[in-house]
């Protein structure tokens, strides 16, 4: 399947001051399918050293010295090849396995700044590592699960996508849009599911029984890595907040998502001191979203936000549709239930997410609340979340009447429609509703 950030790899494979890449992610999203792809399509030759797989003899190739000249020598006797550092792409897969070979992007940088070398792994393992971390000799990428776009562009109906790319939609196009967003809605972005829909959606009934299923066998995968590489951080707790934090989604029947509340959550804990570090460790790892509560549309926002108040969602729709046991037939109808509010809303938290690196805020004032503020050339810009056509939006009008933004925006399923203030897009655009 064809991902975004195959663009992002060819840039930085053009760099005439490249470093060492490490492509970060949570775990089953496709790092290492995506940087094997890259070198067969880019380099003489692509090298993939699984650290896991053969573990034992990784782990004599980096003991002792690692001096880059002496690990390609000895990487080359075990492949039987010859390794031309000029011309071919290594990739360290699995890296959190080896500790001293996250180590040595280091000296790869200052010593053999030709080479191409990529290194993916869990990051639950790699933040967590006992060896020094090779800070400034090594670049960043950050793989997410598949947003809408990427979704729509694996779907199989070109002329749809292009239509999606070049905005020349119609009222058919739209229809076909929204009622591919649902079945989105229900699937998520974790390719393995992704690529069984793909497979099996024209000839199998029971495709999304069988999706949920596979959703939960990953939630047990990950279950387990919170065991094998929590640390000094309590496995129990980090589960028990991950397993939570659906269910206080779940709560918000009516309005906007309000503040994580950290009382019963875990027995005889009940402040963000006492939580801090599971929660830390699950939105580092790539599983959870986080969004500051600010109580003032200024900048910078961070100014206004406190350390304890803030909104966390899931990284995956489909994970957290599957984790409250959500009915895939009545999403695919568009009848979200009680899930209506805060289901569309971790959607458009997950989408915003993948194409910002900056940190998420939301506004929250008295009684009135934005799901979203975005800031772009010193204008802030407040971005209203509605799950169908209803676009009334009483707080988006009070923050208008008080802060008199140049623009504010509303996500609906409603067609892209452009006033003089408010700016309509669909939902399906919602990874462009920061660009306004």
């Amino acid at each position: 399947m064809e991902r975004l950030l195959q663009l992002d790899l060819k840039q930085w494979k053009s760099k005439n001051d490249r470093k060492p890449l490490i492509l970060q992610g949570a775990r089953q999203i496709g790092k290492s399918w995506l940087l094997k792809r890259f070198g067969e399509e880019e380099f003489d030759n692509v090298y993939h050293l699984d650290f896991e797989k053969n573990k034992d003899i990784f782990e004599r190739i980096f003991e002792g010295d690692i001096k880059p000249t002496d690990i390609i020598n000895k990487i080359s006797l075990f492949i039987n090849k010859t390794i031309n550092t000029s011309n071919d792409l290594i990739i360290f897969d699995e890296v959190q396995n080896i500790p001293r070979a996250l180590t040595s992007l280091k000296y790869f940088c200052e010593d053999m700044p030709e080479l191409a070398i990529c290194a993916a792994g869990s990051l639950l393992g790699i933040f967590f590592s006992s060896e020094s971390y090779p800070v400034g000799k090594v670049e960043y990428l950050t793989l997410y699960p598949m947003n809408f776009e990427e979704f729509l562009l694996n779907y199989g109906n070109k002329g749809l996508y292009k239509a999606y790319k070049e905005n020349t939609i119609d009222a058919f196009i739209h229809q076909e849009l929204i009622k591919i967003l649902r079945e989105y809605y229900v699937i998520g972005g974790m390719p393995e599911i992704v690529k069984y829909f793909f497979n099996n959606k024209d000839n199998n009934s029971d495709i999304f029984n069988i999706i949920r299923k596979k959703q939960t066998g990953l939630l047990l995968s990950y279950t387990r890595d919170f065991n094998k590489h929590s640390g000094k951080v309590n496995a129990l707790h980090i589960e028990r907040i991950f397993e939570n934090i659906p269910m206080q989604l779940a709560d918000n029947i009516d309005g906007s998502v309000k503040k994580y509340h950290f009382k019963n959550v875990i027995k005889n804990k009940k402040g963000y001191e006492q939580l801090q570090g599971p929660i830390d460790w699950l939105i580092k790892v790539g599983l959870v979203i986080k969004v500051h509560i600010t109580n003032k549309a200024e900048v910078p926002f961070k100014f206004f936000a406190k350390d304890n108040l803030f909104k966390l969602y899931l990284f995956d729709i489909g994970i957290l549709g599957a984790m409250l046991e959500l009915p895939p037939a009545s999403i695919i109808l568009g009848d979200y239930a009680i899930a209506k509010g805060f289901f569309i809303e971790n959607f458009v938290m997950q989408e915003i997410k993948v194409v910002s690196d900056k940190e998420l805020y939301s506004w929250t004032e008295r009684n009135s609340e934005i799901e979203l503020l975005t800031e772009l050339n010193g204008n802030i810009t407040p971005i209203e979340v509605k799950s169908s056509l209803r676009t009334k939006a009483k707080s988006l009008t009070q923050f208008i009447r008080k802060y008199n933004p140049k623009q504010a925006v509303i996500l609906s399923e409603k067609k892209l429609d452009n006033y003089k203030t408010i700016k309509y897009i669909p939902l399906y655009y919602a990874n462009k509703a920061t660009d306004i």
